[in-house]
This record gives structure tokens, sequence and C-alpha cells, in this order.
């Protein structure tokens, strides 16, 4: 991905109209599949000053695709009269640098931390050893599994990189799941478990956290079960994923 920075000076006489120009371009973008995201701040300090932030696709798909495409158009109409306000133009690659601030809590924090994930898992695999459907996957587990387990879940949801430190990260999770060959119904037993393990242990019940946690549960487990079937030939190295709280920020009000 690329990111477009524009750089504008506009006279706080036009600054309602310039606004609701790029709100009807924004329309365009929206539209564009080469645009991911977008968005126009103004300057406290400066109010004549705007920036206008656009993450492509790549720079060729914002030059070559949505230049030449069918929703530049009716985008430059909007924004015609304001191109000589511009000061600066540029694209921009990304750095390994960014991150997220303090403000708003991880997952692993707003869970309890290590603790509360180990009751989870300790939990959820003794519920394991009595179901019928799932049971036979674990009849050989390490004693350390759950643990191992809650260590997985703490370094997704923000915690310590333990897992990657102590038990290989990702290619050794993977290691787990090959050849498994795992059922639907066994997938689905194995997310309505946790779901239980959860409410049991008294993981934070809030709508928020739920969506987020449930949602890397859905995510991982279908992960998984691809991952089991015969022949299957996942991506043997990759990051242990980083899951966030999505379009649903914790409620602190």
């Amino acid at each position: 991905m690329i990111v477009e920075y524009i750089r504008y000076a506009i006279p706080a006489e036009r600054a309602e109209e310039f606004e609701a120009a790029y709100g009807r371009a924004a329309v365009s973008l929206a539209a564009a599949p080469q645009c991911v995201d977008y968005e126009l701040s103004r300057c406290v300090e400066e109010p004549a000053s705007y920036i206008l932030r656009i993450t492509w696709t790549s720079a060729r798909d914002h030059m070559e695709g949505f230049r030449a495409g069918e929703h530049f158009r009716a985008f430059f109409a909007e924004i015609r009269p304001y191109v000589n306000d511009i000061a600066e133009m540029r694209h921009y690659e990304r750095t390994a640098v960014r991150g997220s601030g303090g403000s708003i809590p991880t997952l692993y924090d707003w869970a309890g931390g290590s603790e509360a994930l180990e009751r989870l898992t300790t939990r959820f695999y003794e519920l394991v050893g009595e179901d019928e459907l799932i049971g036979p996957l674990f009849k050989d587990m390490h004693p350390g599994h759950p643990r191992f387990v809650a260590m997985w879940l703490a370094e997704v949801f923000g915690g310590p990189s333990r897992y990657t430190d102590e038990r290989g990260g990702y290619r050794h999770m993977l290691s787990m799941h090959l050849g498994k060959a795992i059922t639907e119904p066994m997938r689905r037993r194995w997310v309505s478990l946790l779901m239980d393990a959860a409410d049991e242990v008294g993981l934070p019940d809030d709508p928020e956290f739920r969506a987020a946690f449930s949602g890397y549960i859905e995510w991982g487990t279908r992960l998984a079960f691809s991952n089991s079937q015969p022949g299957a030939t996942p991506i043997q190295d990759a990051p242990v994923p980083r899951w966030g709280w999505g379009v649903a920020p914790p409620y602190t009000g």
C-alpha cells in the first residue's frame, strides 16, 4: 500500500465549500477499488491548512487505475476548483514504525491479562476432556497445553510475546493443526466450549470485548480448520496475528 498526502492552503471564506466539495468527492473514493481509506484533516493552529490522506493499494493503482477509471471524472469535477490551492502532493511508503497508543487498552489488558487467560484455557480444556466429539483430539495433550494456548491468546490480544519467544510462534502453532482433519462440527464445538468457558471464568462480557474476542476465535478456528485438511499447504512462516477492537472500541462511559 501507498499513502498519498495532499496539503491545501484554503482561505477561511472558502473552507466551508471546500469541505463540502470533498464530502461529495469522497463518494468516488469510497467506490474506487484502488482506495483503501481516506481522511481530510484541518490544522488547529493554522486553520487555512488542510491535509488529505488517501491510502491506495499501490502508487500504480492510483496513477493508472484510479485516474483512468470510472470514478476519477466525478471525483476531479468536485476538487478541480481547489487544484491551485495545493501546496504539496506526494506519495509515501509506510515504514515498520507504527502502532497504537495507550489511550485504548489492549484486549489482553481488558480481559484481565495472563492470569485471566490461563483461567479460561484451564477451564476450557476441562470441558474439552469431557466432550465426546473433540475430546479424542486432545487425549494425548501435553500437561502444559492449556498454559501454552493462554500464551498464544495473550500475544494475539496485545500482551507479551512469550509464545513467539518460548514456543516458536506461528510456525509451531501451525504444526499443531497440520494433518488433524478437523471437521466443521468439531470446529463449532471448539468455539462453543470456549465461549462457555469464558462465561464460567468471568471474562468480560461487555458487547465490545465479546465481539472482538469471538471475531478472533471464528477467524482463528476457520484457519485451523483449513490448515488441518489433507493436502493443505499453508504458509509456514508468518507473524503471530495481532487482534484489536475492530469497529467497536471499549465502552468506558
